[in-house]
């Protein structure tokens, strides 16, 4: 099948079912992207979290104003 001059310059109109679905598989990709990248920065800002040492348990004592 070849592409005709009409075919090429002038592509059939989309209905709006079909406009609105694209534009929904368009927007779902990108938010999936979003959301993966969310969560390796969460996985790896619990790991440095995690790799650094807990700190001391004892309160600092506050001297009273005078």
């Amino acid at each position: 099948m070849t592409a005709t001059k009409d075919e090429f310059f002038k592509p059939a109109k989309m209905s709006a079912q079909a406009k609105a679905e694209q534009t929904n598989s368009v927007v779902r990709d990108i938010l999936d992207a979003e959301t993966t990248e969310r969560e390796k920065k969460t996985e790896k800002l619990k790991a440095l979290r995690l790799a650094q040492p807990a700190p001391s348990e004892t309160p600092k004592k506050r001297g009273r104003k005078s």
